[in-house]
């Protein structure tokens, strides 16, 4: 049976954690990125397409990734440039709100990407999947992806800070669901793309026409699945949450998880029954809960040890 392979393309960040306005922890972070180390950590062979600076940040980073033993040929380095900085602040819920300082040229991936296969799974997702000045490079990125017939995840994490151009990147939304053969992203993605909340009307008036399979987090009140055969509300375990850092970006990494577990292929995945999605979240759901115990953008590698087994 030929090994699956998790590739994901996006922002690789270093995240300063504050709580009460004092700096508490310092750990490399992005959407994709916090996913991929936790799908690493749980022994899936894993590739990140992404770029750093050259300065201590960008080693660090690259140190972590390689220490995770993430695939590290894709990642663009680019000289005398600063790595992204994440100022994020935890409020009294323990919900982070972001700072971002950037420095980036303005080429940018212009290294290869990896050659896809059927046995990948794609995801990719944030800002950095609609941003025009990497636009046209995602473009390839997912023609060839979708060309080769891997599964290709899409997670929007469209944040309160870009709510002023939601109007203008519709056309870049809808063409990344078109793409996509699962979209997941949380209540407020979803509110502060289009203004709406009944998970019915997110699914049936603006996703379904172009992708299948929609999941709406929830935080503590569960998951929704929506698809072309049922909906269906997934309830989880009430936890007390440290963190909500990386929440969403380990469902992700769950679910993803659970499809490779389930050898879930991509001709399959619009008739997956209840059951074989229960399943699925179910991963999902222990990989958001274990990173909101701690302040850490990842499942710990103690844990992963555990739920390998």
């Amino acid at each position: 049976m030929a090994k699956r392979r998790v590739i994901g393309i996006g922002e690789t960040i270093l995240d300063i954690i504050f709580q009460k306005d004092q700096p508490t922890a310092a750990v490399p972070g992005g959407s994709v990125f916090n996913g991929l180390v936790s799908l690493a950590r749980l022994g899936v062979d894993t590739t990140l397409v992404t770029e750093v600076g050259d300065d201590r940040v960008g080693k660090q980073i690259l140190s972590y990734i390689e220490e995770n033993q993430i695939n590290t040929d894709y990642i663009t380095q680019y000289p005398e440039r600063q790595s992204p900085l994440s100022l994020a602040y935890l409020n009294d819920s323990n919900d982070a709100e972001y700072t971002f300082y950037k420095d980036y040229p303005n080429q940018r991936l212009t290294g290869d990407f990896p050659k896809f296969t059927k046995h990948d799974i794609v995801v990719f997702g944030s800002y950095y999947a609609l941003n025009s000045v990497l636009r046209e490079r995602m473009i390839d990125f997912l023609e060839a992806a979708q060309k080769a017939d891997a599964i290709i995840y899409y997670d929007p994490n469209f944040r309160s800070n870009h709510l002023g151009e939601a109007l203008k990147l519709t056309p870049e939304i809808m063409e990344n669901l078109e793409y996509a053969d699962i979209v997941r992203g949380s209540d407020e993605d979803f509110m502060n793309m289009w203004s709406l909340e009944d998970a019915e009307k997110i699914y049936t008036d603006k996703v379904a026409f172009y992708c299948k399979n929609l999941i709406i987090t929830q935080g503590g009140k569960g998951p929704i699945l929506q698809t072309n055969h049922f909906n269906e509300h997934f309830k989880v375990k009430p936890i007390e949450v440290v963190s909500s850092i990386g929440a969403g970006d380990n469902f992700n990494a769950g679910i993803i998880y659970g499809l490779i577990q389930q050898n879930i292929y991509k001709e399959e995945i619009d008739d997956l029954s209840v059951e074989e999605w229960e399943k699925i979240v179910a991963h999902g759901a222990a990989l958001s809960a274990e990173v909101c115990l701690h302040l850490s953008n990842s499942v710990s590698k103690e844990w992963a040890n555990n739920y390998i087994k």
